[in-house]
């Protein structure tokens, strides 16, 4: 095998992905088992999934490998099932259905493969009457009412997290959660099986702890108007004079009173924390002060306290900041900055081995390294 795969890399080494190529949640998935130290061989179709990306900056299929396989020429599907028959976990995209359209699906996979364990990533999951059309992760997340909590105006439209909430964080992540509670199980039992990961699901999933709060009384269902959404004027952003801004989010009692003290509002103004009437007044006050300076100012201000006050930053910015340079939170690989591996272990690092696969650069090696002689190196179209 090369070299490349059997160094200890982490928590994962040894384990074999295939990842049938797609767009969006299904790599970003993959890819994050390939950072914890998994061989990860992308299948990728001849032309290219036409996204327009230059697939040299495609940061989410770092760490893997890729081959060339065209599922709809005649031996294609039997190609996929030689390398799934060596391999512990699949990962697929497609609308359902498609797959087994392919014949590269779940019953034909585990037939091959009874130890498989057969992600499957989707918006709006395997069933449902919304399964077969078309959608994005703002539909995803505005069906599960997580969209309609996010803005700090009650009466305007929600604020869109761009494809955070839904795609990777109801998506991607619980994929990956799902993928590695069944892997355990195929290890322990010898018994493969399918994970139906929907971003409807991990979504609505992650609004739990709100809906306790709504249950309890503590929470309204109208955005802008709660503790955690912008509702509460010492939980939000305001702007600075250099047209900056900062995130507060001084909730407890002692880092309150510190975020008062060094934004030096008076006790006047401070003492309408417990009282909700005097609350605009609050935020008012809190509006202007942060106005009478610049960001770098208000940042040095509060730098190290326990004021819970932080700059707001642009992707651009956000790889200087002193803490995350200090942690490697970000990193350079091939000349591309990048977050780095997450989480960390301490026996078992992920790393950042390679740089993204090109599609069908790997196709001989992994044939090799595999042992799967049907894979050949095919052209790729203009």
């Amino acid at each position: 095998m090369s070299t490349t795969h059997t160094t200890r890399n982490g928590p994962l080494t040894g384990v074999r992905v295939v990842e049938l190529a797609g767009i969006g949640p299904g790599p970003f998935a993959a890819m994050l088992l390939a950072d914890l130290g998994a061989d990860v061989v992308r299948v990728d179709r001849p032309g290219g999934p036409g996204l327009g990306i230059d697939p040299a900056r495609d940061l989410t299929n770092r760490n893997k490998r890729s081959v060339l396989v065209d599922l709809k020429a005649a031996d294609g599907p039997a190609t996929v099932l030689d390398v799934v028959e060596r391999a512990d976990v699949l990962i697929e995209g497609y609308r359902p259905g498609v797959a087994e359209r392919l014949g590269v699906g779940p019953d034909a996979c585990l037939a091959r493969n009874p130890r498989l364990v057969y992600g499957r990533m989707t918006g709006w999951g395997q069933d449902g009457p919304l399964a077969p059309t078309a959608g994005h992760d703002i539909g995803y997340i505005a069906i599960t009412g997580a969209l309609g909590m996010i803005g700090p105006d009650p009466e305007g439209p929600p604020a869109i997290p761009a494809n955070l909430l839904g795609d990777y964080a109801g998506g991607s992540l619980y994929l990956v959660i799902g993928v590695l509670a069944a892997l355990q199980h195929a290890r322990a039992h010898g018994e493969g099986q399918v994970v139906d990961a929907a971003i409807v699901d991990g979504t609505a999933h992650l609004t739990t702890m709100i809906r306790g709060m709504l249950a309890a009384g503590s929470w309204q269902d109208r955005r802008g108007t709660n503790l955690l959404d912008g509702g509460c004027p010492f939980y939000g952003v305001y702007a600075t004079s250099d047209g900056g801004h900062m995130a507060v989010g001084a909730l407890e009692e002692q880092f309150y009173a510190e975020f008062v003290s060094l934004l030096g509002i008076g006790d006047e103004a401070a003492a309408g924390r417990y009282d909700l009437a005097r609350w605009p007044d609050l935020r008012e006050a809190v509006a202007k002060a942060f106005l009478s300076r610049t960001r770098q100012e208000w940042t040095e201000v509060f730098d190290g306290s326990d004021a819970c006050v932080a700059p707001v930053l642009s992707l651009d910015e956000a790889p200087s900041h002193p803490h995350l340079a200090a942690r490697g939170t970000f990193a350079e690989h091939g000349g591309l900055t990048q977050p780095a591996p997450a989480p960390r272990f301490s026996v078992t690092p992920g790393t950042l081995r390679t740089g993204p696969a090109l599609p069908g650069a790997d196709t001989a090696e992994v044939a090799r390294d595999w042992a799967v002689p049907s894979l050949h190196p095919q052209e790729t179209s203009a």
